[in-house]
């Protein structure tokens, strides 16, 4: 991006960056926020079909939620790997493989024929998912300007909002047009569609710059990079804070999202939570949560905006299990839910990013994030465990608190990056 074209941004207003981009980098943009969408949509269809498969198949909900466990998981392994993957054979192609990966076995899970052949169908979808979003986030951080503020990748990040709503049309349409029995097969057949999208990322998505001249560099060179650069003296504190600050957001998130339905429902006997208002309310806050952290992650820098998101979540957690509420207020609250929640993720991946340099950013990126969401996916089980000695409500409070707070303590050690040129 060129110096003109970053005046034209500064003189423009809010959205000016995506005036100023390129076509490659519009194209990239756009391949990255429809890929977090498929993604999303694909991994949000199980949600909406338990119901069906406790009624269906008998299913007990401990059955349900190790599927749940075992998704996070494997997609915890499966992002790692992708930014392993990427460093080695491309930002592009790590991200066109794990697409195809996560739409094959999406569909497998449509025509499972029993728990076992499920739980194994999504377990390996799990990888698909979880090295997506590690792919894309290498990809768009690197190619939306590496000067001036990096909009495109928070923006992209609200993707993931999109794909939530679309999987809520899709399931509504599915379960009214087909019988149960059949409609959450389709709903998981559907999950074809990204396939197809990989179409567009092959012909029209290039490699960074910065990651193809630092190829070149390596190949000149005849230097080979390692994964284990990122456990060096160098950067092994900034990739352990890394990980805590992405515990720390992920752990909360789960915590939050896992058990606040059964607990309004069971112990609040609050009845809006199975509605499409307020799911549709919480998505919409989820939405406006990035596109608003997406300013304020450039206007505040990186550290402060986590710190106030995470605190506006702490916030919210503390507000749901201690405030007296109705299904009416409960239903304008699912709005600040997804917006605090939701938003302390747009600007993860830039900032993951700009910590790394290029040769080992898809290491660096892929093991902070995802070690994080292995370890945060242990704080729903924790909570589950510890809610036989306390109740319910508190535990949630207690661990989305520990959780929020382990995160901005993170960002507060960690460097500013605001601004970085990325290293190469």
């Amino acid at each position: 991006m060129n110096t003109r074209a970053l005046e034209t941004a500064g003189q423009e207003g809010h959205f000016a960056w995506y005036h100023a981009l390129t076509g490659k980098e519009r194209r990239t943009f756009w391949s990255c926020k429809v890929g977090y969408a498929l993604d999303a949509m694909d991994t949000q269809f199980l949600s909406f079909v338990i119901p069906t498969l406790i009624a269906t198949w008998g299913l007990s909900k401990g059955d349900a939620g190790l599927i749940g466990t075992v998704t996070l998981l494997t997609s915890a392994a499966g992002g790692w790997i992708a930014g392993i993957l990427s460093d080695r054979i491309g930002r592009v192609k790590a991200l066109q493989i794990t697409i195809l990966w996560f739409a094959l076995f999406t569909v497998l899970c449509g025509v499972a024929q029993d728990f076992t052949q499920l739980l194994i169908a999504r377990g390996l979808m799990g990888f698909g998912m979880g090295g997506e979003w590690t792919a894309g986030a290498i990809l768009i951080g690197e190619v939306i300007p590496r000067q001036g503020p990096r909009q495109g990748c928070r923006y992209g990040a609200g993707g993931w909002a999109l794909g939530w709503g679309v999987s809520a049309i899709l399931y509504a349409l599915m379960f009214s047009l087909l019988p149960p029995e059949w409609a959450w097969r389709a709903l998981f057949l559907l999950g074809v569609l990204p396939a197809l999208f990989v179409i567009f990322v092959r012909r029209f998505v290039e490699e960074p710059e910065v990651f193809v001249a630092q190829q070149k560099k390596e190949a000149a060179s005849a230097e080979r990079t390692s994964f284990w650069e990122i456990f060096s003296p160098k950067l092994l504190s900034v990739t352990l804070r890394a990980v805590l600050l992405t515990t720390g957001a992920q752990g909360g998130y789960y915590a939050i999202t896992t058990w606040l339905p059964t607990f309004l429902k069971n112990e609040r006997h609050l009845t809006v939570l199975g509605t499409g208002g307020y799911l549709a309310m919480v998505i919409f806050g989820s939405y406006v949560g990035y596109i608003v952290s997406a300013f304020l992650t450039d206007y505040l820098g990186r550290k402060k905006n986590f710190i106030l998101f995470g605190a506006g979540s702490m916030a919210i957690a503390l507000a749901y299990t201690h405030l007296p509420v109705n299904d009416s207020v409960m239903l304008f609250l699912g709005f600040p839910l997804g917006f605090c929640v939701s938003g302390v993720f747009s600007g993860m991946g830039s900032f993951l990013t700009e910590l790394f340099p290029t040769r080992i950013r898809g290491s660096g990126q892929g093991f902070s994030y995802n070690m994080g969401r292995a370890i945060g996916a242990l704080f729903p089980l924790m909570i589950g465990l510890s809610s036989q000695s306390m109740s319910l409500g508190y535990a949630i409070g207690v661990f989305a608190g520990v959780a929020y707070g382990v995160m901005i303590l993170a960002a507060l050690t960690l460097p500013e990056t605001a601004g970085k040129k990325l290293e190469s």
